[in-house]
């Protein structure tokens, strides 16, 4: 995946879950912000690295995760975000792609607009 592509990529999701979140789909909203900010790790990633795309396969497979703090280790910003913006990692790194398998009811509005105010600042910071 081309790093140009992942940033477009974050922005549309951000777009997506401001909708949703308007749209009192709080739990879609929720599970949108968490690929953006998984998305944000690994175009850092990429910066840090000076890598064009960010690999997930070959001899780089085990760079294919969901695992935000893996990714946030990854990036070489953990210290700052968990030092600066600890109260909004705190509530992006509740995050988990298998979410989507939780029935609909799950998140509050005030969560997911927490969620989504979080990512906003961490996708900023990174």
């Amino acid at each position: 995946m081309q790093k140009t592509e992942i940033e477009k990529i974050i922005q549309a999701r951000l777009k997506d879950a401001e909708v949703l979140l308007e749209a009192s789909r709080f739990d879609g909203s929720v599970y949108l912000c968490g690929y953006a900010i998984e998305l944000g790790l690994k175009a850092r990633i990429c910066r840090t690295l000076q890598w064009d795309e960010y690999p997930t396969s070959g001899k780089y497979s085990t760079f294919k995760t969901h695992d935000l703090d893996v990714l946030l280790h990854l990036t070489g910003l953990e210290d700052k975000v968990k030092l600066k913006y600890m109260a909004e990692w705190s509530i992006v790194a509740q995050w988990n792609p298998e979410a989507r398998y939780k029935p609909i009811g799950n998140v509050q509005e005030a969560d997911a607009k927490d969620m989504l105010d979080s990512a906003k600042e961490l996708i900023k910071q990174l």
